[in-house]
């Protein structure tokens, strides 16, 4: 199968229209072709391209900052001496100077398939700034690696933020270059936008599921370490809102349904396993521990459990890793009444809301895990109500 990218270089009538035209790139180190060259050396390898800026997300062009809220500055590329503006530094959105760069801005970033995910707020941000000038926005399209499940409860109006671009749910099902078509529709923008789709991508195919068992995976941030973590990210990445450690300092972050010291995992396994035993379906859940390096607890010793949605546990039907995590959530709530699971501190430029608000798009869940009286069925008769309003929504712009 070949990549949007891997489309616009082998097909000549792809990159016409780019002749005569100035050019920049939104890229990562994830954004390399099939041979696995970075975007940026292929696309300056081509004479008829003309590139005059780049772009980094969050994490920067070269994906070396770790953390949330770590800002990379504007540099100059030392090989092509273009610009590299950073998307996660003095500015967020693209400024008018940054705009005027270019007159096509191709997008080339992997995304994880969750609406948390800041890439998926830089194409809208792009895109906002890019209507009413005249410039186009290309996504060069690539694989959602969690595939086309839908999960989660809508973002609430008033709830955006950097990880919360629109109304769509924590698991979205959608491509970038889909989501971009999405953005363009929800909000009305008058922009100049195209996919450059991919060729032979098959999200319900076995055993990738979204990712093809022919690419290699590189990291898109600097804790996507594998797609076991892009599988399970929809649901762990909730533990960045709490005091439980999502295994950040170690060498398997996000892949956890906690880590602490404090906390007998055993006995949440076993509680979440007599609380709802059909929300842990689709993956293998193991009692492990670890040691953080750095982050939340460390140096102390904490008791985690271990998502394995990989190999043969993996059931990518059954797999709900949002309701996972939050069944764990809930657990623990019940295991531990007085435990202070939920996190107060500014996240992703959000002072106000609690940092779990901010992640799920409004209260919803964290007041079904706080409510004694709430059961497994509350949560989902609400969640299962915005999943098939997206799902219907979202029916007319599937590309494959």
């Amino acid at each position: 199968m070949k990549f949007g990218i891997d489309r616009l270089l082998a097909e000549p009538s792809l990159r016409q229209p780019l002749e005569g035209r100035r050019v920049a790139l939104v890229a990562h180190p994830a954004s390399v072709t099939e041979r696995l060259v970075h975007s940026l050396d292929a696309l300056a390898a081509c004479p008829e391209i003309r590139l005059t800026a780049a772009f980094g997300p969050q994490h920067g062009l070269k994906g070396d900052k770790q953390d949330n809220m770590v800002e990379t500055a504007d540099e100059i590329d030392p090989q092509y001496r273009i610009p590299i503006f950073s998307l996660y530094g003095e500015v967020r959105r693209p400024t008018p100077a940054m705009i005027d760069a270019a007159d096509v801005f191709l997008f080339d970033l992997q995304d994880l398939g969750c609406r948390i995910y800041t890439f998926v707020t830089t194409l809208l941000y792009l895109l906002e700034a890019a209507a009413g000038t005249g410039k186009a926005v290309w996504v060069l399209d690539r694989p959602n690696p969690a595939g086309r499940p839908v999960e989660g409860t809508l973002l609430l109006p008033g709830q955006e933020s950097f990880v919360g671009a629109g109304p769509m749910p924590m698991r979205h099902g959608l491509t970038l270059g889909e989501m971009g078509h999405w953005f363009v529709r929800h909000l009305g923008l008058d922009v100049d936008y195209r996919v450059i789709g991919m060729d032979g991508w098959r999200p319900d195919a076995a055993p990738g599921f979204g990712w093809p068992e022919s690419r290699i995976w590189i990291n898109p941030s600097p804790n996507a370490a594998n797609l076991n973590m892009a599988r399970a990210y929809a649901g762990t990445v909730m533990l960045e809102g709490t005091n439980l450690s999502e295994g950040r300092g170690t060498t398997r972050p996000l892949e956890v349904l906690f880590g602490a010291p404090d906390v007998d995992a055993r006995a949440v396994l076993a509680e979440m396993q007599r609380l709802s035993p059909e929300w842990l379906a689709g993956c293998a859940i193991r009692e492990c521990w670890f040691e953080p390096t750095f982050h939340k607890h460390a140096r102390s010793l904490c008791s985690a459990l271990m998502i394995h949605a990989e190999g043969a546990f993996y059931d990518h039907s059954a797999f709900r890793p949002w309701r996972l995590q939050a069944l764990a959530f809930k657990t623990i709530r019940r295991l531990y009444p007085d435990y202070p699971i939920w996190r107060d501190f500014p996240y992703e430029y959000e002072f106000e809301r609690l940092a779990i608000d901010v992640i799920n798009g409004g209260p919803a869940l964290r007041e079904w895990v706080d409510d004694t009286a709430a059961q497994p069925g509350d949560l989902d008769r609400i969640a299962g109500a915005d999943e098939a309003r997206w799902r219907d929504e979202i029916a007319s712009l599937l590309l494959y």
